[in-house]
């Protein structure tokens, strides 16, 4: 994928799905959508983002906690996009996260595409698989579930 790929949900529609805001709002875009199965977002990586202040000032490191965020984000979009607006603004809370990997650091100036698969729903638990990639090579991955509830 390229950065020049026109975006399938924009940063405005985005914010009308999930409640997160910056400086944790952590997906600029969704560039593919397959709904109730997958979707990838895009992060682009800037060095003016407040972790980057303390994590590492010698050399800039987006955290891996951020990075399983930016996932769990873009399945709470796939989420709210595939059961429509009824489900606009619930928040999506994690409950497990399994197998995270970390294979490559992600720094300024990287965009990252965030690869998200709907393992299996139950009720109002997802279960997701979420692979983050810069460059096309794989610098995260993880499992996890979460679960749908009203503000």
């Amino acid at each position: 994928m390229t950065d020049t790929k026109a975006p399938v949900i924009d940063i405005t529609r985005i914010m009308d799905m999930i409640p997160h805001r910056y400086p944790i709002l952590l997906v600029d875009r969704i560039v593919d959508f397959v709904p109730h199965e997958s979707a990838v977002g895009l992060k682009n990586v800037s060095f003016n983002e407040p972790h980057f202040q303390g994590h590492f000032p010698r050399m800039p490191v987006m955290p891996g906690v951020l990075i399983v965020e930016a996932m769990a984000q873009t399945s709470a979009i796939l989420v709210v996009q595939s059961l429509g607006k009824e489900t606009e603004g619930k928040l999506v809370y994690f409950m497990t996260i399994d197998n995270a990997r970390f294979r490559k650091p992600v720094t300024p100036g990287d965009t990252m595409y965030i690869h998200v698969k709907k393992e299996r729903s139950r009720g109002g638990v997802w279960k997701f698989t979420g692979e983050a990639r810069v460059e096309g090579v794989l610098v995260a991955e993880a499992t996890y579930s979460a679960m749908i509830l009203d503000k």
